[in-house]
């Protein structure tokens, strides 16, 4: 059997902006996996034109479309990247066919997963959800803070370009902000979290810009921009234009002087503040929207991941 035989094929639904992009991820950089079907509901776009193109099997009808193509008994592990209210109905059907579903939407439906701190532990998940851009982005920084120290609380405030957010993104505003504020209590250890997102609208767009505020018991600062920065080159290693904008920042709340944190009452402690900055690998999309492209890095890696765990499982 070839190396080619041997690789996992996945299926996207959704062939827009972020379905195609990892789609050309998939096609370019795939070591595990690769193209199986690419599934839209608009037979006019560009992502279902550009998969024709490149010779991946297509469907403009929708999660039946896929159930019925020739190949889809292939198909071992489905991204959804349409929007949370889809991804219900997409998965309910999914998972009749035990086909590993990765959730590109704020749905949650399955455990959240950011590859640089949870992804081994979920690999036996049938769903799992990439949370948020924001999330993906941010909540390494705070799980990176509340390694060395209790962390009451954990803030972020994602910008991206508004020509960045397509009818999904904005759609899912609500969740976005829901979603990622759960993830940073769940996966960054936060006793409290709160998420922000901000769509940019300057001409020339800006890059994706991410703030994190995080107040924590006190400790030593050294060792938490040491974790920050072991944090940030773990996220390089599948997000390569995921960076340090600045130097951390540290903060003393003193306790004759503390500050009101939003659900948890006057509190001291130290405060750190982290800026980030994400270029996009311009794969499909501009590198300003670097939003979109850590969201299809990251699914890509858990799916390489889940892929060679079944390697090496048929192997043994």
């Amino acid at each position: 059997m070839n190396k080619m035989n041997k690789k996992t094929a996945v299926a996207i639904i959704g062939s827009g902006n972020i379905g195609t992009d990892l789609m050309i991820k998939v096609l370019r950089h795939g070591q595990h996996i690769k193209m199986g079907a690419m599934v839209g509901i608009d037979p006019t776009s560009d992502g279902l034109a550009r998969a024709e193109r490149m010779g991946v099997a297509t469907t403009s009808g929708g999660i039946e479309g896929l159930l019925a193509l020739p190949g889809f008994s292939e198909i071992k592990i489905v991204f959804d990247a349409t929007s949370a209210g889809a991804h219900a109905h997409h998965n309910q059907l999914l998972q009749e066919y035990g086909i590993k579903v990765i959730d590109l939407t704020p749905a949650a439906l399955g455990p959240y997963v950011i590859p640089a701190i949870n992804l081994d532990d979920e690999l036996d998940a049938p769903n799992i959800n990439m949370v948020t851009c924001g999330g993906q982005a941010t909540i390494p920084i705070v799980a990176a803070v509340s390694r060395v120290t209790k962390v009451h609380y954990g803030e972020i405030v994602a910008s991206i370009s508004s020509k960045s957010a397509g009818p999904g993104t904005r759609a899912n505003i609500d969740e976005f902000t829901e979603t990622t504020s759960n993830a940073i209590e769940k996966l960054g250890g936060a006793t409290k979290g709160k998420a922000i997102i901000v769509l940019n609208p300057a001409d020339p767009p800006l890059i994706m810009r991410d703030t994190v505020f995080i107040l924590s018991e006190m400790a030593d600062q050294a060792a938490i921009e040491r974790s920050i920065q072991s944090m940030v080159e773990v996220v390089q290693s599948y997000v390569p234009g995921y960076r340090l904008k600045q130097k951390v920042q540290f903060d003393v709340i003193p306790v004759d002087a503390p500050v009101n944190v939003p659900g948890l009452g006057l509190r001291s402690g130290l405060k750190t503040s982290v800026f980030l900055e994400v270029e996009g690998a311009a794969h499909y999309l501009p590198a300003y929207a670097g939003n979109l492209d850590i969201m299809t890095s990251a699914a890509m890696a858990c799916a390489e991941r889940i892929a060679e765990t079944r390697l090496n499982a048929s192997e043994v």
